[in-house]
């Protein structure tokens, strides 16, 4: 495993992060939960990302039960704030009352006394930004964080955000978009005011939910089991990139892939790598061999030639529009 500082913060994080957005507590079982981030431990893998939102606040407590007996210091652990995680007018949103007990919520549910970066899920368009940061510092400051991140934030607001970040003395470092070779609206605005302001994505979603590993095949029923077959773990996420014309294309790449002597999983995952304002790249499993397949994409080098033969396949389908980085008007 290869390690990445995040933007431009003296954190370092493995360069293959493990999060549990659609797994623990919801897709697969506690038992293979626990067997996954076993694997990703034994894999070297020490940044684990997640959410209170994710599985109704249990994927929390799966986490903190599968890294009880890890030494914390040696972890990086990240979690979210923002979306609705109780019936309350005032359990959503990044008002001040909200982060201040979803803070509380967390660190109970993982059983630490901090996370290593707290992040803002979404923009929340419903409070004012200094009130948001005002509350993250004071987060930060009684030490129950030690940076902040924001997920799914336009240029925009990171501009906005930042300056206040460094007036309060806190250290914002991260955004956390999706990525892969199919989705690329980072590009245009995020990832250079991203570079200019010390901030690293870590990234999700590298295998367009599965479908860059080619297990999906055009004119095929989904496999048994797989992610567009359950809506407990996604199917409505993945269900834009199951077209036969997205599909046929992304079969392309399986020559490229053998060519590099990688899955198309792998090869997916060291492409994202290749971005160098990427500091790590997000992996779900519901099998622990789904880990230790993708973590071999870890310091795997892609040659221009490869790059631009990828591109040249891809390049009808991928989406680009900045636009489509955006958040809820109106708060969940």
């Amino acid at each position: 495993m290869e390690f990445r500082h995040l933007g431009r913060s003296g954190l370092l994080v493995s360069e293959i992060a493990y999060g549990n957005w659609i797994t623990h507590g919801s897709q697969v079982e506690e038992d293979a939960a626990l067997a996954c981030v076993r694997a990703a431990l034994e894999s070297g893998i020490t940044t684990f990302d997640t959410a209170d939102v994710y599985a109704g606040t249990r994927a929390e407590e799966v986490l903190g039960r599968a890294l009880k007996d890890e030494r914390r210091d040696g972890l990086e652990i990240l979690t979210k704030v923002y979306w609705r995680t109780g019936p309350g007018a005032n359990d959503s949103g990044l008002s001040r009352k909200h982060i201040m007990t979803s803070i509380d919520g967390s660190l109970r549910r993982l059983g630490t006394d901090y996370v290593d970066v707290y992040q803002a899920h979404r923009y929340d368009h419903s409070t004012p930004l200094e009130e948001t940061m005002e509350a993250f510092a004071d987060v930060v400051h009684r030490g129950k964080a030690h940076y902040i991140g924001v997920s799914e934030w336009s240029a925009e607001q990171i501009r906005a955000a930042k300056p206040l970040a460094d007036e309060l003395r806190i250290r914002l470092v991260s955004n956390q978009p999706q990525y892969s070779m199919l989705w690329r609206v980072i590009e245009a605005e995020v990832v250079p005011a991203s570079q200019e302001l010390g901030l690293g994505q870590i990234v999700w979603s590298p295998l367009a939910q599965g479908v860059l590993t080619g297990k999906y095949r055009a004119g095929e029923q989904p496999p048994a089991g797989s992610r567009a077959t359950d809506e407990k773990s996604g199917a409505n996420f993945i269900a834009r990139w199951l077209e036969d014309d997205v599909l046929t294309t992304v079969a392309r790449l399986r020559p490229l892939a053998d060519q590099a002597g990688l899955t198309m999983g792998q090869l997916a995952i060291a492409w994202v790598l290749h971005n160098p304002n990427v500091s790590a790249a997000i992996i779900g499993a519901s099998r622990p061999e789904q880990v230790r397949d993708n973590v071999k994409a870890s310091g795997v080098k892609l040659d221009d030639a490869l790059l631009k033969a990828i591109d040249e396949i891809v390049d009808p389908i991928v989406t680009r529009d900045p636009a489509l980085t955006t958040s809820p008007a109106q708060r969940p």
